[in-house]
């Protein structure tokens, strides 16, 4: 791959990367929830959700989902409902009360405490269910694809371009979000924040029902 061509792949995984979109409110909302070392475990999962899509696009089978009106429909519900279902969760989160380090009651707001494996799932579950990812890969991936050169080769050297970047950004959003713990120790800030977060991943999931591919 030539050097222009992956600096234009990277200035465009960056662009992609810092645009809001589900991983990204799911970096902040387990940012909040577990900090930014705990998070690392979500991301993982997002990156494994995105290098699913990033090779489902590359090898063509993104262009297949794309003409298929039954698979992209599929595609399309599941990731919808599963951001509902998400949202559903956060917004839902119960307020139990915690002990803080000096022996007194403090709140915590956040869904059931989950484990390693849960957040990398969810994670995973989050980017591999969005169907705008796929048509997106696709659209985009033909660009900087070089006929002449190995098909392989360059698709590594953009799906480590790709992960590189996002890991990158999405543990910005979860260290931003982490910041902001101190200001959210009280019962309705740390409900409000499980509203806004549940909030704006139904939203999400509502506007992939009305997600329709380009002709």
């Amino acid at each position: 791959m030539d050097l222009h061509v992956w600096l234009a792949f990277l200035v465009a995984s960056c662009v992609i990367a810092v645009s809001p979109g589900s991983g990204a409110v799911l970096s902040m909302s387990h940012g909040l929830s577990y900090g930014v070392r705990r998070t690392t475990a979500t991301i993982v999962g997002l990156q494994l959700g995105l290098a699913v899509i990033l090779l489902v696009a590359g090898l063509g089978v993104g262009a297949v989902l794309t003409a298929s009106a039954t698979a992209f429909t599929v595609i399309k519900v599941v990731g919808a409902c599963y951001l509902l279902w998400l949202g559903w969760r956060q917004w839902r989160a119960p307020v139990a009360a915690v002990a803080t380090a000096d022996g007194d009651a403090a709140e915590s707001a956040r869904e059931p405490d989950l484990t390693a494996p849960q957040r990398v799932l969810r994670g995973f579950l989050t980017n591999v269910t969005n169907p705008k990812g796929i048509v997106f890969m696709a659209a985009v991936l033909p660009q900087f694809i070089q006929p002449t050169r190995p098909l392989w080769l360059q698709l590594l050297v953009l799906l480590a371009t790709t992960v590189m970047v996002d890991v990158t950004v999405m543990h910005g959003y979860a260290w931003l979000a982490a910041r902001l713990q101190g200001m959210l120790r009280s019962v309705r800030a740390r409900r409000a924040q499980n509203r806004v977060f549940g909030g704006v991943l139904m939203a999400m999931g509502a506007f992939l029902f009305m997600f329709k591919r380009s002709a």
